[in-house]
């Protein structure tokens, strides 16, 4: 009896395929419809706790705020799911969540998940459901683009921000032509966003005749001392593209306690100024300061409003951003088939036709034609201050 219900079922999952519009890539959809008047849902997939929790709790308060703010005004009633997805405990709580809220049919987009390897993890079981996602921040390349002729993204996926393959030669770039470093260490933490985008950093200051040694720790690691050990004296500096800026922070202060100067440089992942603010440091991202945005002072000071114990960072406006774009593709997709989803990838078939005038990162958003990525997206760098602040330099 067991193998003829799973036979059936697999017959039945067969049989719900959907294709997109003028001859769009097929997805395995729900069938069962959803009414544009009842209460939608949406989830933020993120680190909320663990060494990774100031980005989940920043894009967390963003998201909020997006829905609270913006669905009213599209006619929508939105509620904010959130699920947690530790660092430390790798890709099986993303899994487990994407399973939990793609058996859910009211769940009809997914903002995340944040960090590249969940979302790697959890491509897969969203896309076989229909379900749109949008992420503020995981920027491995092969999610939306092939690399050595693999894609670890499916057609489900986008990203508002640029990928490691803008961010990689940017850092290197800026060490190369103005930190003129003829001698670097390039670290990754054996997951997919460090190692995608050591190797893109290594590649490029290779061919740049800069002499490169590489290392590799675990992303669980707390104490550098071993690793500052193997950094060679003549380092001028440090590529460490972390995703827990405790982590930098600490292997900094262990770089000067065994006597070596080179500069240490992150990633995206660990700009945090309440967290790694060692002088003299950087950081790479793809948000620059939107204090300065003109057009953004209503929404900055709202968002203040609502969350006055919290600091504006990076992470928060691409999360605002991608909720922007999921209400806006909910809303085409209801007008579209008239009140009544006819199934979740209605919404993701809508995905790339919204385009944001006043973009909260400046602008206007437009999705690339080649791929599921900003058209000319771009990183911005930051060197560390005496006093622990970010200075945009480049």
């Amino acid at each position: 009896m067991k193998k003829a219900i799973v036979v059936a079922f697999a017959v039945i999952a067969a049989s719900i395929v959907a294709t997109a519009a003028h001859g769009g890539p097929k997805v395995a959809v729900a069938s069962q419809s959803v009414s544009c008047s009842s209460t939608l849902k949406i989830a933020m997939v993120t680190p909320i706790t663990g060494a990774a929790g100031f980005l989940g709790t920043e894009q967390l308060s963003w998201a909020k705020y997006a829905v609270s703010t913006l669905a009213p005004k599209m006619g929508l009633k939105v509620q904010l799911l959130q699920g947690d997805t530790p660092v430390e405990q790798g890709a099986a709580p993303a899994l487990t969540l994407a399973q939990k809220f793609a058996a859910d049919s009211k769940v009809v987009g997914i903002i995340g998940p944040s960090t590249s390897g969940d979302a790697e993890a959890s491509a897969q079981t969203y896309y076989h459901a229909g379900i749109a996602q949008i992420s503020p921040s995981a920027t491995d390349t092969p999610l939306t683009y092939a690399v050595n002729g693999k894609k670890l993204g499916t057609p489900t996926f986008f990203r508002d921000v640029p990928a490691n393959n803008v961010e990689g030669p940017t850092i290197a770039a800026y060490i190369t032509n103005t930190l003129k470093a003829k001698n670097v260490v390039v670290f990754d933490f054996q997951e997919p966003y460090s190692q995608g985008l050591a190797a893109t950093i290594s590649s490029y200051l290779t061919a740049h005749g800069v002499n490169v040694t590489r290392l590799s720790a675990p992303n669980t690691t707390t104490d550098y001392s071993s690793y500052v050990t193997k950094v060679p004296s003549n380092t001028n500096v440090v590529v460490f593209p972390t995703q827990q800026p405790p982590a930098a922070q600490t292997f900094a202060e262990q770089l000067v306690e065994q006597g070596k100067s080179a500069v240490v440089f992150g990633g995206d992942g660990a700009d945090a100024p309440a967290q790694f603010k060692y002088p003299g440091g950087y950081v790479a991202n793809f948000a620059p300061d939107i204090s300065g945005i003109a057009s953004d002072a209503g929404i900055v000071a709202g968002w203040k409003k609502a969350n006055p114990t919290m600091t504006l960072g990076s992470f928060g406006p691409p999360t605002y951003g991608a909720v922007q774009i999921m209400l806006n593709a909910i809303k085409i997709a209801c007008a579209k088939d008239k009140g009544t989803l006819k199934s979740r990838a209605d919404v993701f078939h809508n995905v790339k036709k919204v385009t944001i005038k006043n973009w909260i990162l400046g602008g206007t958003f437009k999705w690339s034609t080649k791929t599921n990525d900003p058209l000319n997206g771009h990183f911005y760098i930051f060197k560390i201050q005496s006093n622990g602040s970010y200075k945009l330099v480049n």
